[in-house]
């Protein structure tokens, strides 16, 4: 039969990292690949415990359906969290729960963009990013980054410059895929062009909760005078991912936009999962429980990247991250990571090439290594292995 697809899908191919974690579930497999959190570190016994006292407490509005905007005590925690940890002033109708970070992306792309309208994005950026923009016919345009960031110049040139652009998304705390981390400086101007420009912003934080030295920095969020930014948070990170829990923070206005997209789309987030969140945060210390996630992997990002400095060419470059997950790693021009790649594939060692996190191509001697996931010996097994495939390619 011929199926009669709508134009968009046109545009959406499946998730190379989503199609890699098919290879890397194979026990054998030593995978640098997703941005797993260590399933070690889950509070597993703790969700027992709070799943049953939800369960006798309330059971049956623990499991019936609920609000849209969310569990209102979740909502206050995570307006409390930024207000804590990045410098925001915000309240709980500034707060929407979602299906994780990824959710927010899809609710926003629903509400601000039409198809050819244009993103302005880090180069590289998060490739589920990418493909959530994409789905709606967004064009993308690429905004140069350094080590500090986003460069505010090369923006300020492209928005006078480039027609119908709708939003631009950031990562500014331990990018994905880079690793790298926003001045504060950057922040503030990102604030105060978007606003002079009307620009709306979308500033993920998964990863501001894993920073392994140096002091927090606020949130674009926190210079926010215009009401043009949504910033993004996630249980994902510093919980469970298996519970699919996010929010998103913004302007009363916008949230009120996404809270009817949102209800297009599944009506509200699971009401169980809220509420064990929700009750784990007022029986156990959090914070107590990210400090044990931060020397986990502080102490996998120290041994991966003293592994990658041993093992591998002189000619391939990398930097240590001060938080977050991942480590970008840069070839010499002439060799292609998907050709590196399919060589350690056959050696058991998988990692994503670097090409499908320009959102227009290039830069395919590019890679990002995900230190987070794999135990300490396979960490080092793995990344030595890598290094004998990169000498074949380089040497």
């Amino acid at each position: 039969m011929h199926y009669s697809f709508a134009r968009r899908m046109a545009n959406l191919t499946a998730s190379e990292i989503r199609e890699i974690l098919k290879v890397t579930a194979r026990p054998e497999v030593i995978s640098f690949a997703g941005g797993l959190p260590a399933p070690e570190l889950f509070p597993i016994e703790e969700i027992k415990r709070v799943n049953r006292i939800v369960l006798d407490e309330d059971g049956k509005n623990a499991l019936q359906y609920s609000t849209t905007e969310g569990y209102d005590p979740l909502r206050d925690w995570a307006a409390a969290r930024m207000n804590q940890r990045l410098g925001t002033e915000l309240a709980r109708e500034n707060i929407l729960m979602v299906h994780g970070s990824q959710q927010a992306l899809d609710l926003a792309g629903k509400v601000f963009l039409d198809e050819g309208d244009v993103v302005l994005c880090e180069s590289p950026t998060y490739l589920a990013a990418i493909s959530a923009f994409k789905a709606y016919g967004a064009n993308f345009v690429e905004v140069p980054t350094d080590s500090m960031g986003m460069r505010m110049d090369a923006l300020e040139e492209i928005l006078k410059r480039t027609d119908r652009v709708k939003l631009i998304y950031v990562i500014p705390d331990f990018q994905n895929p880079t690793g790298r981390t926003w001045s504060l400086e950057r922040r503030r101007q990102l604030a105060e062009i978007t606003a002079r420009h009307e620009v709306m912003v979308l500033e993920d934080n998964p990863y501001g909760e894993l920073r392994y030295e140096g002091d927090f920095l606020p949130a674009v969020k926190s210079f926010d005078q215009a009401g043009n930014v949504l910033c993004m948070g996630t249980f994902s990170k510093i919980f469970c991912p298996g519970y699919r829990i996010g929010w998103v923070a913004g302007d009363p206005a916008v949230i009120g936009k996404l809270v009817l997209v949102k209800q297009c789309t599944d009506l509200q987030c699971n009401t169980m999962a809220q509420r064990d969140i929700a009750k784990y945060l007022e029986l156990y210390d959090i914070d107590e429980h990210i400090a044990k996630i931060r020397e986990v992997y502080r102490h996998r990002r120290d041994l991966a990247y003293r592994i990658m400095m041993e093992e591998f060419p002189k000619s391939v470059s990398f930097e240590k991250p001060h938080g977050g997950l991942f480590m970008w790693v840069v070839l010499p021009e002439k060799v292609n990571a998907r050709d590196v790649l399919e060589k350690c594939l056959q050696r058991n060692v998988a990692f994503v090439p670097g090409g499908s996190f320009f959102p227009n191509g290039g830069h395919e001697n590019t890679f990002r290594i995900n230190f987070s996931n794999m135990p300490e010996e396979r960490i080092v097994e793995g990344l030595k292995l890598m290094g004998q495939v990169l000498r074949e390619y380089i040497d």
